[in-house]
């Protein structure tokens, strides 16, 4: 259950990014209509059936105002794949179109109450929680019908109210220190 509830303000975090960078939540998201932060990693199937489309998303919100953040919480002592040098080969890799952020010490993941990857988090303009749960209805693109994210950013970008907002978070577990 999320710790961050629908309408809620966002929880402000900085992390490092892949790049080299330090990224922080007000930077992302400051002159924004919405911020997406997706807690996500490298290795789970679900993450890696789902992330085409969450690029696909990213890019194609940019040019509406939409920032997007991916953020890895899982422990690389339990996945190794999972380290600092798996999320920098996955972001060149796959072209990562957003900041991939490692929270090392779990606190951004146990302070919005992450549970999942990925786990989509979408806040307004102001940061207020307008959806909460998984990208679309199916992690098998085949059989998706229901584009949860694309259509509460449709909303939000609309000043409307999203038609879902909040699903359950299909994937695999944060994997906790």
């Amino acid at each position: 259950m999320s710790n961050v509830a629908i309408g809620d303000k966002a929880l402000a975090f900085e992390l490092p990014g892949v790049d080299g960078k330090n990224y922080s939540l007000p930077a992302l998201s400051a002159g924004k209509k919405a911020t997406v932060v997706v807690f996500t990693c490298n290795h789970c199937p679900y993450v890696l059936a789902w992330l085409d489309r969450l690029i696909a998303i990213a890019k194609d919100y940019e040019a509406e105002g939409v920032a997007f953040a991916g953020i890895n919480a899982n422990d690389p002592a339990k996945y190794a794949a999972d380290d600092f040098a798996g999320m920098q080969a996955l972001a060149k890799e796959r072209g990562l179109p957003f900041p991939y952020l490692h929270d090392e010490s779990q606190e951004v993941a146990t302070a919005y109450g992450a549970e999942r990857t990925p786990e989509v988090f979408c806040f307004d303009g102001d940061l207020k929680l307008r959806y909460h749960g998984a990208p679309d209805d199916n992690y098998d693109e085949t059989l998706a019908d229901v584009p949860y994210l694309r259509n509460a950013l449709d909303a939000v970008l609309a000043g409307q109210e999203p038609p879902v907002a909040e699903t359950p978070a299909v994937g695999c577990t944060i994997k906790w220190k």
